[in-house]
């Protein structure tokens, strides 16, 4: 099998992913007709004032939250630090001390070491070889004057699922225990669209949402804020968002993200089911056709579309580039680090040494791709490894 000319197999889901038609539609009454400003009295302004109301409502239903705890932002880089910093800033005054864990996306690492700039004191757990946190780990980091613990649902690189429920049930027992307030915050920006998630079940006060990671616009994404918690916002201004988050509300975008998810969740269980064949059929074939292959990440516990594999003897970058001239879109690291030749921070955490991080490959699959496409990887990728195997190194000194 091979592709035409043009044809393009797009293997990076998790850095971003295409604009569902469904979407678009609902979006386009917001960018030309009803483009009033929410904010505003007249009937123009009602409308778009309507639409974002409604998609809240949607959004809240989904997430089993209450309609005032969903605060729309720019996307997950927002919310992760608006959970954050809005939490210490709230608390400073109760303590200081923050937990999370070594494989965080780098809104909440980042935004940790901002924080301990500003006199903020934090953890950061180890994860296992599978990249999980235990959830003994998180009870034993948690000090006098902690008041936060921030831990991603799923890892946007190796796929690994962590169990956010046990941990937060966890830390809010010790907390009632010792009588004070510990929050906990999710990054789900990875998790929303694969996985069912409840806030109410996790147990958490604070999660994060990015529309592009499940076929939404990018530029929006939302905070879940359970009601109650203390938080001080980090964009202020005419009061939007329950006060919590300033600006004119990116109203096409609201729509869009309440659409997109809507129609993830509905079609979840079918595409997952898929996804998973395709992503295990992977797995199998890469692993018997090639020695020195490492599949990074939990076995089970992992996201249906992840395939994170670590390729002994070759760099990342010529692997990319090979796949790149075949038509087949994939990625090194995350999406964010994958221009910077730093190896992952995240494959370092679960003890791989920094030459095999450097020669890591995630592929992602989404709900277009084919078993064709999957065909046309499999002819493609063992080849193309066992070639850069083949050839003499340009530097002697690895």
């Amino acid at each position: 099998m091979s592709i035409s000319e043009n044809e393009i197999i797009y293997l990076d889901h998790a850095a971003t992913t295409n604009l569902r038609p469904e979407v678009l539609d609902a979006m386009l009454p917001y960018m030309q007709s009803s483009y009033g400003n929410p904010s505003s009295i007249y009937n123009l302004a009602q409308e778009a004032r309507k639409a974002v109301d409604e998609s809240r409502e949607t959004v809240a239903r989904i997430l089993g939250a209450r309609i005032s705890e969903i605060v729309f932002t720019s996307g997950g880089t927002e919310s992760d630090n608006a959970a954050i910093k809005g939490v210490a800033l709230a608390m400073r005054n109760v303590g200081t001390h923050i937990v999370t864990t070594a494989i965080e996306h780098h809104a909440v690492l980042h935004t940790c070491q901002q924080m301990e700039q500003f006199g903020f004191d934090v953890t950061y757990l180890p994860v296992d070889s599978c990249g999980k946190v235990s959830r003994d780990d998180v009870l034993n980091a948690l000090k006098e004057d902690t008041i936060l613990v921030s831990v991603m649902m799923a890892n946007n690189e190796i796929g690994t699922i962590q169990p956010i429920k046990d941990i937060a049930e966890a830390v809010k027992i010790r907390a009632a225990e010792e009588n004070k307030t510990i929050l906990v915050h999710t990054d789900a920006v990875q998790a929303a669209g694969a996985l069912e998630i409840n806030v109410k079940d996790l147990g958490i006060d604070m999660l994060s949402i990015s529309a592009h990671k499940f076929h939404g616009p990018r530029g929006v994404g939302l905070l879940y804020l359970k009601r109650g918690t203390p938080f001080e916002p980090l964009i202020i201004g005419g009061g939007q968002e329950r006060q919590n988050r300033s600006g004119t509300e990116n109203v096409p975008g609201i729509v869009g993200l309440a659409k997109a998810l809507e129609l993830s969740t509905n079609d979840r269980n079918e595409v997952n089911i898929s996804l998973i064949e395709k992503r295990d059929r992977i797995i199998r074939v890469l692993t018997e056709e090639l020695d020195g292959v490492t599949i990074n990440g939990h076995p089970v516990d992992r996201l249906p579309n992840n395939v994170s594999v670590s390729f002994e003897g070759v760099e990342g970058e010529p692997v990319l580039l090979g796949l790149d001239f075949a038509g087949i879109c994939a990625s090194s690291g995350s999406a964010c680090s994958s221009a910077s030749l730093e190896p992952s921070h995240v494959l370092l955490a679960i003890g791989h040494s920094a030459e095999l991080a450097q020669g890591t490959l995630r592929i992602t699959l989404g709900r277009e791709n084919t078993e064709g496409d999957v065909d046309y990887l499999m002819q493609v990728l063992p080849n193309l490894i066992k070639k850069l195997r083949d050839m003499p190194s340009l530097s002697s000194h690895h």
